[in-house]
């Protein structure tokens, strides 16, 4: 297995997992599926990371800006999405890894995310790589009419110390 930096032909493989994602109604409040040209616009707001066997694209980790005010620009929001069928085998675990490094050499101060509270193996995961729970938003959005709370989760860079 092989993780490297996004490369353009990467985002085919991207878009249908992210797509299944949607459907599976297990990571995401998107409903609507995103194309491939939708995609691509995602390598130009931050970093992203894929994880490959044999060269086929099993998962990846992208990181986005948490807003577009100046006064949050070294805070980033991130998503990490694997194939089914290789989830529970490590990979996001090593896609985190990986991703936590490069952030580290950013500019950027701290990344956050949001997990749906059932989401055990993402939130087990978060803990693992020193994330913290920071609350929850209640109904977030809604996945087949019913409202989802969002678990907030944040991490300090090792950029915040040097402050």
């Amino acid at each position: 297995m092989i993780i490297r930096n996004a490369e353009i032909f990467d985002f085919e493989c991207m878009t249908k997992i992210y797509n299944k994602m949607i459907d599976e109604k297990i990571a995401s409040l998107n409903t609507e599926h995103v194309s491939v040209e939708e995609s691509r616009v995602w390598s130009k707001k931050g970093i992203i990371l894929v994880a490959l066997v044999e060269d086929n694209v099993i998962g990846f980790i992208r990181s986005f800006p948490y807003s577009d005010r100046n006064c949050y620009a070294g805070i980033s929001q991130f998503s990490v999405y694997v194939d089914k069928e290789y989830r529970r085998s490590g990979i996001g675990n090593l896609l985190l890894s990986d991703f936590l490094t490069k952030m580290d050499n950013t500019q950027c101060w701290k990344i956050l995310s949001r997990v749906f509270p059932e989401n055990m193996a993402s939130r087990n995961l978060l803990s693992k790589h020193g994330f913290r729970e920071v609350g929850v938003y209640e109904k977030h959005g809604k996945v087949d009419g019913k409202w989802v709370d969002a678990v907030i989760v944040e991490r300090l860079l090792s950029t915040a110390s040097k402050n």
